[in-house]
């Protein structure tokens, strides 16, 4: 995989998170809309940030879809959080790519603070998160 590749793939996943949230914003509790909107900003953020690497790559940046699929109805608050804790987690593994394959130190220190940052939203809605988040646990 390219760092263009991979900046792409996570422009992708930043494209579903701002449109997850954006679903799920209305099912959130009062509790947790400042956390919604703050990980929608974030989202959104970051988002520009890898289009602008993109561009700087003297290549288009991947569109966002009109719509993307949701893996199960978002009715209430406890699926609200089920969803944005699959968000982030599904986004984790796109940055630790990123970390992988770039040269760049600029973008590398980046795309590990985004992995953190995902990482951390992901416990944050689920109590839970994997030892080393982003990456394929070992089998043997």
């Amino acid at each position: 995989m390219s760092t263009l590749e991979a900046l792409q793939a996570a422009l992708a996943g930043e494209h579903a998170c701002v449109y997850g949230y954006g679903l799920l914003g209305p099912y959130a509790s009062d509790g947790d809309e400042p956390a919604v909107r703050a990980a929608y900003a974030a989202h959104r953020i970051r988002r520009d940030l890898l289009s602008a690497q993109v561009r700087a790559r003297s290549a288009d940046p991947e569109a966002a879809l009109a719509a993307y699929s949701v893996p199960f109805a978002v009715t209430d608050p406890a699926s609200a959080r089920r969803l944005a804790g699959l968000l982030e987690q599904r986004l984790a593994p796109l940055y630790a790519d990123l970390v992988a394959v770039t040269s760049n130190p600029a973008l590398r220190e980046t795309a590990a603070r985004a992995l953190v940052e995902t990482t951390v939203r992901a416990a944050t809605w689920t109590g839970v998160t994997d030892a080393l988040p982003g990456l394929d646990p070992v089998l043997g």
